[in-house]
């Protein structure tokens, strides 16, 4: 009878503790994949010409006059502005995935909307930048006016070379996505100040140091602080 009545009872519950739920992970943009495929297309399309043209760049980094002989050049400064609009679906994606510029206004849109917002941010301010220079074109003697323009980008592709070794280096580490933000933030500064350092010594060899520093003011750090402000502002 009172073996009956404190019968042991049959545990139910399972005594090993549950495997831990990995995270979900959300699937990457359909635009996302497209632009990477476009640009794997794109940049084996175009590899025979950054390597005829990579000699000149070099040149133009390391010397002043070396951007003179780059755009004297029609075949090679029209190779180098189409290896530099191929860089620009990887700088989409590249600030994309890093939020290198990711205002308020893109953050509630779909993924493949805030790609889009992104290259119309970088469309908008290229634009800026062309109308700038064509509103201060000098009439006469323009020839360093404009090298000084486009050598800008001769530079966004050291950039982008910069920035995608540097991606693909710190992702082998496996560092945190704010880390490898903050290395980017800072690799672009450092470019974009030899940048405008080029600039000024093309600049220099026919303006004297005032014009130079206004034109600078108005051709790059104009366009540039306003899309640094949008992304705060927006």
């Amino acid at each position: 009878m009172l073996d009956s009545l404190f019968k042991s009872g049959e545990l139910l519950l399972e005594t090993t503790a549950p495997e831990a739920v990995a995270p979900e992970v959300p699937p990457s943009p359909w635009l996302l994949n497209l632009m990477l495929v476009v640009f794997v297309v794109l940049a084996m399309a175009t590899l025979k010409r950054f390597l005829q043209v990579l000699p000149y760049m070099t040149d133009s980094y390391t010397r002043v006059r070396g951007s003179a002989a780059l755009e004297g050049s029609i075949r090679v400064s029209q190779d180098r502005n189409l290896v530099a609009l191929v860089f620009t679906i990887p700088a989409v994606m590249l600030v994309y995935r890093y939020k290198l510029y990711f205002p308020s206004l893109l953050q509630e849109l779909d993924p493949n909307l805030q790609l889009a917002g992104i290259f119309l941010a970088l469309l908008a301010y290229c634009l800026l930048r062309h109308f700038v220079y064509l509103w201060l074109r000098p009439r006469r003697r323009y020839e360093t006016f404009r090298q000084a323009h486009r050598v800008g980008y001769t530079y966004f592709i050291l950039l982008m070379l910069v920035l995608l070794v540097t991606v693909g280096l710190l992702s082998l580490i496996g560092l945190e996505d704010g880390v490898v933000r903050l290395v980017l933030y800072g690799e672009t500064a450092l470019v974009y100040l030899l940048f405008l350092f080029r600039s000024a010594q093309i600049l220099s060899l026919s303006c004297n140091h005032l014009r130079t520093f206004l034109y600078l003011c108005a051709l790059e750090i104009f366009p540039a602080a306003l899309l640094v402000v949008s992304a705060v502002v927006l």
